[in-house]
């Protein structure tokens, strides 16, 4: 079996967590969370989808558990609303330039 090289994202203030398999997305916030507070983001969209509400409790049991997120709620309406959560992130101790 072939080992599949990890595929470098560029970060942004979005993430989309349609383009991750269901068992990879707990690990993507996590991960995405950590590298966007060490650039020094303030604030990021985590697009989970309406669905029936799985993913975005999911997101936002990670949100509440990572201490630099300070607010967190849903997105405005015309950036995904229910289907997305908006997060406010502490830029203390932050690593980025």
């Amino acid at each position: 079996m072939l080992e599949e090289e990890p595929v470098e994202i560029p970060i942004t203030d979005v993430l989309d967590l349609h383009t991750f398999a269901p068992r990879d997305a707990r690990a993507a916030v996590e991960a995405y969370l950590e590298e966007v507070h060490r650039l020094g983001f303030e604030a990021v969209r985590i697009i989970h989808g309406r669905g029936i509400g799985v993913q975005r409790e999911m997101v936002r049991t990670v949100l509440a558990r990572t201490p630099y997120v300070i607010h967190f709620s849903d997105g405005p309406a015309e950036a995904g609303g229910w289907g997305a959560t908006v997060a406010t992130l502490s830029t203390q101790d932050h690593e980025g330039p």
